[in-house]
């Protein structure tokens, strides 16, 4: 595989995630996770859970709160139901992340794109499909990150789903602060432009 620039420490996990497909990694504090955006347009829906205790896992409302603001930039820190930091931003190619735009499901493709979608994978499958790996069901479930997604605030409080803001090779980097379990969706929605209406494959990097 390619070097990737600015990336420092010792690398120990590499491994591309396939277009469409979960993926669920242990991370431990101090560590630090690069995800590359291959192909460039590409969303990552993004969940943690601590590994000591995954009763602990990712809050949008915590994070949101504690910050005053709705997307995740460099410095931002991503806080658990305890209002503890699980992970930091601490670099990203791309200006910003969102925290509000949630996980498709079969259901809201159905309610959003008609009935023929329903067949369609999404991302609650990869989310259920990992977690089950970890004895983790549905409702397990929180609101999840999406890297690289652009979902604008519109003047009238609704929320846009548009043409991504990333490219091929952006990247953001994100350090441990506790014990993670990465839970990961690369996103098959092909009926929105999120993924440019054509998922692709991302990089998982871990360094320590």
């Amino acid at each position: 595989m390619a070097a990737i620039e600015g990336l420092t420490g010792a690398i120990v996990h590499d491994e591309i995630v396939p277009a469409r497909a979960p993926w669920l990694h242990h991370v431990k504090a101090g560590q630090t996770l690069r995800i590359v955006d291959l192909e460039g347009n590409q969303a990552v829906d993004f969940l943690l859970y601590s590994t000591a205790d995954d009763a602990e896992r990712y809050s949008a409302q915590d994070t949101v709160a504690a910050q005053g603001n709705i997307f995740l930039r460099e410095g931002s820190i991503i806080r658990s139901n305890e209002g503890n930091a699980m992970m930091t931003v601490l670099g990203s190619s791309v200006d910003y992340h969102d925290t509000i735009g949630g996980a498709c499901s079969c259901e809201s493709n159905t309610l959003r794109y008609g009935h023929h979608t329903k067949a369609q994978h999404a991302c609650v499958d990869n989310f259920i499909e990992a977690n089950l790996t970890e004895g983790r069901g549905k409702r397990d479930m929180v609101s999840n990150i999406n890297f690289f997604m652009n979902v604008p605030v519109m003047q009238d409080g609704t929320l846009g789903i548009v043409d991504g803001i990333s490219a091929p090779g952006l990247w953001v980097d994100l350090r441990a602060e506790m014990d993670v379990t990465v839970v990961v969706s690369n996103c098959p929605q092909i009926n929105n432009p999120c993924n440019g209406f054509n998922p692709t494959p991302v990089r998982m990097i871990i360094t320590q």
